[in-house]
């Protein structure tokens, strides 16, 4: 069985990057926030620490994971202090970040791999207690959960607010062509640090995503209205970073069929093609795109998820349509892969690579565990987010299966 798996094609090369990068194998990192940065300065009741930066332990993190022509993709990369939607995170927006940063580049290219920054902008996903600014979004649309709270207390509370009670601002067009130019900023300093490339983060119910949802995005002018002005933001977005950094250096990450973060818009197949469309259009020779599974949820059940699907009238959807849209631009998927369901997948065409998250965290070698048939150890979800008050735990502490632990 081992030896089968080894003649799979996840163990073949792929070519990313308009043929600049040659990948050896085509199982990918994903981006998985893990909040173990360190805080930027001393923070008090007054003056809370709002920024933190890369260190070693991030350095060793992306280290172990990192394999001779190998994909990493970071954690997801606040652009600017307002787009930071949780404590722990390292942003990539002073010269400190980028310095951090070049640290996990340096020892990534030194085992062989490749990795690219994610940039992310959490929108009204975030409170004010943490930014310290206002929080943005397309339209002032507050949370429609009375009972949802931010996942963390504000900077010296030990209470949890609702994100209801702290709507965002709806983002003025100056606001707009500002935030896009942030993010470009933060592609440079990706460049700065020797990242190979960018991938946006415009899944999940984040920013570029809220402009896309019709259910938090109710503009009326060029940004919104119909599906087609929905997109105008990441198209815009697009079209600038790839003037930063080229377009074979740059990548997106989107989840057509997403709830995550009251993502409830309807429209999805004429929202998220008309993207798709005029993504391949301005950009033919984007590095790759990647896609979340349509029955794929952090929030949901399979099942649940698939309540949804039947409620929009697409009870069998799949992610065909918009491989077909992007044609022979390299095409991943992630959400829920393991060592018993990515056999076969390759083979039949429907993805290029694959995206996995959660098994990496637990299993360092994750490629040749998979490559040689070994089991693979737990995870333990409680040390998924820091900070913790040992970030170590649950971070680089799981063994790799040559040290001789035997996984539970």
């Amino acid at each position: 069985m081992a030896s089968d798996r080894s003649q799979s094609k996840l163990f073949q090369p792929l070519s990313i990057a308009d043929g600049k990068i040659t990948l050896k194998h085509r199982v990918v990192l994903a981006p998985l926030t893990r909040n173990r940065g360190t805080p930027y300065s001393e923070s008090t009741p007054e003056k809370p620490n709002r920024i933190w930066v890369p260190n070693d332990l991030m350095v060793e993190y992306y280290s172990q994971r990192a394999t001779d022509g190998g994909l990493l993709i970071t954690e997801a990369l606040p652009p600017s202090l307002e787009g930071n939607g949780m404590p722990g995170v390292a942003g990539l927006f002073t010269p400190e970040h980028a310095e951090g940063w070049k640290k996990v580049v340096d020892a990534v290219h030194a085992k062989g791999g490749y990795i690219y920054a994610q940039l992310w902008h959490s929108g009204r996903a975030n409170i004010p207690h943490l930014t310290g600014t206002p929080i943005l979004c397309p339209s002032s649309t507050p949370w429609d959960d009375p009972d949802d709270f931010y996942a963390y207390p504000p900077p010296h509370s030990t209470q949890q607010v609702k994100l209801v009670d702290y709507p965002p601002i709806e983002m003025t067009i100056p606001k707009i062509k500002s935030t896009i130019q942030d993010y470009c900023n933060a592609a440079r300093l990706a460049l700065q640090a020797g990242f190979d490339g960018v991938e946006v983060h415009g899944a999940n119910g984040y920013l570029p995503e809220q402009f896309l949802s019709s259910n938090i995005n109710r503009r009326t002018d060029e940004y919104g209205g119909t599906p087609e002005k929905r997109c105008k933001f990441v198209l815009e977005l697009m079209d600038e970073l790839a003037k930063v950094v080229g377009q074979e250096n740059l990548s997106i990450r989107l989840s057509p069929f997403g709830l995550y973060n009251q993502a409830r818009g309807t429209q999805r197949l004429e929202t998220w093609s008309h993207l798709c469309r005029g993504i391949k259009a301005s950009h033919p020779k984007l590095s790759y795109v990647s896609f979340i599974e349509p029955r794929f949820e952090q929030i949901y059940t399979e099942a649940e998820k698939q309540k949804f699907l039947d409620s929009w009238g697409l009870p069998d959807i799949s992610l065909d349509p918009f491989r077909k849209i992007f044609g022979d631009t390299p095409f991943f998927s992630g959400g829920g892969w393991n060592d018993q369901n990515v056999w076969g997948v390759l083979e039949s065409g429907a993805y290029d690579a694959l995206v996995c998250g959660r098994y990496f965290i637990s299993n360092p070698d994750l490629v040749e565990r998979l490559r040689r048939g070994l089991p693979l150890s737990p995870y333990d979800r409680s040390t998924f987010y820091g900070p913790l008050e040992d970030n170590s735990v649950g971070y680089i502490d799981y063994p790799s299966y040559e040290s001789g632990e035997v996984p539970n």
